[in-house]
């Protein structure tokens, strides 16, 4: 691991080429689990029929494909330099609570909070330290400033992705044109159910302030992975 940073939009600004320890953690691009299953069933003819009957029972398909697969890992930080590297990129990590209620650091299926900002607190002693010259526990934000949090790199997950897309075509065999000739009705719904599928809360993903002071809207989601749902028809000639 080198001093190399944000090659994703998920990565830290910058990494400790001075100490590469405290930047190892999974991948910016882990994914723990992903699964993809898809069905396309025809309709079974019902070769009984005849005339209109059989053309609006007939030549029917469904299918659907489904997805989900793990979120992707984020870095909770602490903003400005507090650690005193004169570098404007904050790669600064909190302190992690581990009390009740805070098993977990995240809150899945609120992206007003998704990030659990009272399971964090300002890095305190003990933590790995590199200078303790301007701790300062009478402060309105008890904090030592040069201190490095527990939380560390990737530390949280966003949420799950889950997309159930839906196909529905219909076969219109023409045989007087010829025996494979072919008008397909095709509809087709991507992410049929509407399900809202949330980005990791990177525009918000800072929890303090340098002097230690929590920063409004920490923890916010404000964007989706994936679009709405859309719905979309067509003819297809197949020959």
């Amino acid at each position: 691991m080198g001093d190399v940073g944000d090659p994703f939009n998920n990565s830290i600004s910058n990494l400790f080429f001075f100490h590469r320890s405290l930047g190892r953690s999974v991948s910016d691009f882990d994914i723990p689990y992903n699964a993809i299953a898809s069905v396309l069933w025809k309709v079974p003819t019902m070769k009984s029929l005849h005339g209109p009957a059989s053309w609006t029972l007939n030549g029917w398909q469904l299918g659907a494909i489904f997805n989900i697969h793990g979120g992707l890992p984020f870095t909770p930080l602490v903003g400005g330099d507090p650690l005193g590297t004169l570098d404007n990129s904050p790669h600064a990590y909190p302190d992690r609570i581990t009390g009740p209620g805070c098993q977990s650091a995240v809150n899945p299926g609120n992206p007003f909070q998704y990030i659990k900002t009272q399971c964090f607190t300002p890095a305190q002693a003990p933590s790995p330290t590199f200078y303790t010259a301007n701790c300062n526990p009478a402060a309105a934000y008890p904090t030592c400033l040069n201190l490095l949090g527990n939380a560390r790199r990737n530390s949280l997950r966003a949420p799950r992705l889950t997309t159930l897309d839906f196909s529905l075509f219909k076969n219109n065999f023409i045989p007087s044109i010829s025996e494979t000739f072919n008008i397909q009705f095709r509809a087709e719904l991507f992410n049929a159910f509407n399900h809202p599928n949330f980005l990791p809360p990177l525009d918000n993903n800072t929890l303090f302030d340098q002097g230690g002071a929590p920063v409004g809207g920490a923890g916010l989601i404000d964007g989706t992975s994936t679009t709405s749902r859309q719905v979309q028809f067509a003819l297809k000639v197949i020959f």
